[in-house]
């Protein structure tokens, strides 16, 4: 019998390189497929609908939410991102990992969804770097950066109810680290299962205090 895919979730501040972890991972992973999620947001310098994401009309986001058509809904600095239920079912029926890239208010929805879903976040290696970056690629303005290093604070908290998490200071290892995850995770030997233990939030707590100032 082909066995259920896994459905991980992949979450983090903006900024911090999720998409671009998740490219390496699936690089290393045939078996992993991402879910495109819809989004009402314009689309940025590079992204291809229907690659990065579908992007529609709030009309027609209006429609499929009526219709039930999404596993999770959010609205994330002033846009509408889902990610419809049905596609993801079909992959993990089909034996591949779904993976979505989303932010953390949805990953926690599809917990309560999905209960078997395994959430995954990405951590900056300092707030000072995550601003960095976001300075760097240059699409958002310095007031819409200061918003997102506010709500990056909130998110980072909320890692604190995620299953596993990883630190993105070195792209390949945090690659090869969500991997390892993964594939723990998707093995029948339990020898392998734990390997992934490592990575659980439980053991970052201090990390991800520190991160934010609350560590003492």
């Amino acid at each position: 019998m082909k066995r259920k895919g896994l459905l991980i979730v992949l979450s983090g501040p903006s900024g911090v390189g999720k998409d671009t972890v998740l490219k390496g991972v699936m690089e290393k992973d045939a078996c992993l497929k991402r879910s495109i999620s819809v989004t009402t947001r314009v689309p940025r310098t590079g992204e291809i609908n229907g690659v990065h994401y579908h992007f529609i009309t709030q009309e027609q986001y209006d429609k499929m939410l009526e219709e039930g058509d999404f596993l999770e809904h959010e609205t994330v600095h002033g846009n509408s991102y889902a990610t419809p239920a049905s596609y993801v079912e079909k992959l993990r029926e089909e034996g591949y990992d779904a993976a979505l890239v989303i932010d953390v208010k949805g990953g926690l929805s599809v917990k309560k969804t999905v209960p078997d879903a395994v959430l995954i976040f990405i951590l900056p290696n300092s707030m000072e770097g995550l601003y960095s970056r976001l300075s760097g690629r240059q699409t958002d303005s310095p007031d819409v950066i200061k918003l997102r290093m506010r709500n990056a604070e909130g998110e980072i908290k909320k890692a604190l109810e995620y299953d596993y998490a990883v630190v993105n200071d070195d792209l390949e290892q945090c690659r090869g680290e969500v991997l390892e995850i993964i594939k723990a995770l998707g093995s029948d030997d339990a020898n392998e299962r734990v390997k992934a233990e490592k990575y659980c939030v439980k053991n970052n707590i201090e990390y991800i205090k520190n991160l934010i100032g609350g560590g003492n």
